[in-house]
């Protein structure tokens, strides 16, 4: 049989998916496949047991549990399951499911992006504003005809 460890998926900087961690499961996916599909355990749901892995810092653990919460992607327990069954073979799938259960982390852990900090309108801009509004305002009056008789 082939050797199924794919290399360790990097989730950010030095941290990586532990493969001792991950929980696989196979089923028969739905789809084409030919005579092919029906004998097959192609599908892959991949597990990762979030709330009691090691191998993330704390604040990223944190993070990535309330961010998932909302999701469907989190189970009770803090779990984390995606599933694969677009390719044919399982290997595809494998590899396609820790691929995605890697930047799914990635995103969950990110750090919140940086607050926006006010800045005022120049003059120049409020100036231009306020004049192209003052021509608009001009034009739709000009269209009422009022002028006409």
């Amino acid at each position: 049989m082939e050797d199924m460890s794919p290399s360790p998926y990097v989730i950010r900087g030095s941290v990586s998916l532990p493969e001792a961690e991950l929980t696989w499961r196979f089923t028969r996916s739905s789809g084409p496949g030919g005579q092919h599909v029906n004998t097959s355990d192609t599908q892959v749901e991949l597990r990762f047991d979030l709330a009691a892995t090691e191998a993330l810092p704390a604040v990223w653990k944190e993070r990535a549990l309330e961010r998932l919460a909302g999701t469907g992607r989190l189970l009770s327990g803090g779990v984390v399951v995606v599933r694969a069954s677009e390719h044919r073979s399982q290997w595809r799938n494998r590899e396609a499911a820790a691929t995605r259960m890697a930047s799914l982390l990635a995103e969950a852990t990110a750090p919140p992006p940086r607050p926006r900090r006010k800045k005022k309108e120049p003059r120049g801009a409020k100036e231009r504003r306020l004049r192209q509004k003052k021509q608009r305002g001009d034009l739709k009056r000009g269209r009422s005809g009022r002028d006409w008789a």
